[in-house]
């Protein structure tokens, strides 16, 4: 029965968080609806999809509790939208945007949709200023640059946390900026790592804004929280100036609900069982970032993936792959040697990396020393094979070098703990290694 213009208690069937309406007039797709249960509760809601007069909708909340008779569902004509001002920085928001921080709610300065504005290829700037994550393995050999989308692929047992927590304190701008912030989003965390990312938030600067989605709370949540972190990034990087890093934690959660949502509307799956318009999903999120023509701000991305069953042909991590520029791969095997952070620099790569590096964006010698030191640890990684089979022993003192050189590479290039180093030192660090096993150097 229809009470007014846009309230509906024509409530069909519920399956999970979704509702399917019958009888609705004018309904457009993504319009967002307020869901009114019968105890009271409103929850909103976003129209999926529309045949005729029959409108699906999908609740961002909890479902239990909603009957076919006594549910109103409430149509508002508007799109979802994220409130936006200055005063978001320094911010700790729930997936739906809500303060989770014990503070109250900022006045907004505008409000935009959370689904963005697609960039137009050709206003597109090219990636090409350094940005400094305090690490050598990363800033020497996978040099991170403004509007890049540099994922890092983890594993189960990994310590991705632990890097990813170094990098919101890290981070920044070679020779320093004040115009740089960090946007974190973090999606269906348990408590434990609700209190780790709390505590490294405490101690970090006031220039980030951080979005939290945990695991108990609405699935829908964690597919809307990193598009209000994106959003949230957009404003300060297009409108207010500033240099954006957006770091996204973890997407295979995000996947996973992509996938319950996908499997609750009966869908078609593809592989793996996750729905075939995920690549075109997760693309809506890392095409995000980059840099405009004519804009002084940028958006760069660093989203977090945990490779399911360590495969790295899952869906996750292959589209993934596609999308983005380039990788951060951790590697189980250092990880079991004591090195932190456990990247392994031979499957990792930036594609952006040669736009970011060099005079005038980080030294002169930076490529060359970056050449000699993958050249050097790949000939020893490989003798390592050698190694296994005849023995040190049977193997020449050139060979015994590059072994020694790739063992000291993991333990003095890679392996630095928490402790920052800028790209002088890392450089420094290159050159005498290179110097003490091969000789020379640049």
């Amino acid at each position: 029965m229809r009470l007014s213009e846009h309230i509906y208690k024509t409530i069909a069937a519920i399956r999970g968080v979704l509702l399917f309406v019958e009888n609705v007039r004018g309904a457009v797709m993504g319009e967002m609806t307020r869901v009114i249960s019968p105890d009271g509760r409103v929850m909103e809601g976003e129209v999926l999809k529309i045949e005729g007069g029959d409108v699906l909708i999908q609740v961002f909340g909890e479902t239990r509790g909603l009957d076919l008779e006594n549910t109103s569902v409430v149509f508002t004509d508007s799109v979802k939208k994220a409130p936006l001002a200055r005063d978001i920085l320094g911010r700790i928001f729930n997936g739906s945007f809500l303060p989770v921080d014990s503070l109250p709610m900022f006045v907004p300065r505008k409000w935009a949709r959370i689904s963005g504005f697609p960039i137009n290829p050709t206003a597109r700037a090219r990636p090409e200023e350094f940005i400094e994550t305090g690490f050598s393995v990363i800033d020497g050999l996978n040099t991170l640059v403004k509007g890049q989308k540099l994922p890092i692929f983890s594993c189960a047992g990994l310590p991705s946390k632990e890097l990813t927590t170094a990098i919101l304190k890290n981070a920044g701008l070679a020779g320093g900026g004040k115009d740089f912030v960090i946007v974190f989003a973090a999606l269906g965390l348990t408590h434990n790592e609700y209190s780790y990312y709390l505590q490294a938030l405490g101690e970090m600067r006031t220039d980030f804004t951080a979005f939290v989605n945990m695991a108990d709370e609405p699935v829908m949540e964690r597919l809307l929280a990193p598009r209000f972190a994106l959003t949230a990034a957009e404003y300060l990087a297009f409108e207010l100036g500033m240099d954006v890093l957006v770091v996204i934690t973890d997407m295979t959660n995000y996947c996973d609900a992509l996938r319950e949502v996908s499997t609750a509307r009966e869908e078609l799956p593809g592989r793996r069982g996750y729905p075939g318009f995920m690549y075109s999903d997760l693309s809506s999120i890392y095409e995000r970032a980059g840099r405009i023509k004519g804009m002084s701000g940028s958006i760069t991305m660093i989203p977090v993936i945990t490779i399911p069953e360590d495969d790295i042909t899952h869906p996750i991590p292959d589209l993934t792959g596609y999308i983005t520029e380039g990788q951060i791969v951790m590697s189980r095997d250092l990880h079991q040697k004591g090195i932190f952070p456990p990247v392994d620099v031979l499957p990792s790569l930036s594609r952006l990396m040669q736009r970011g590096i060099g005079a005038g964006h980080t030294r002169g010698d930076h490529r060359q020393i970056a050449n000699q030191l993958y050249k050097y640890y790949a000939k020893g990684r490989e003798l390592r094979r050698l190694e296994a089979i005849v023995g040190r022993d049977g193997m020449t003192e050139a060979d015994k070098r590059l072994l020694d050189f790739a063992e000291a590479f993991e333990r003095e290039f890679v392996a630095q703990g928490a402790k920052r180093k800028n790209i002088n030192e890392t450089l420094d660090t290159g050159i005498e290694l290179i110097k003490r096993f091969c000789g020379g150097g640049p």
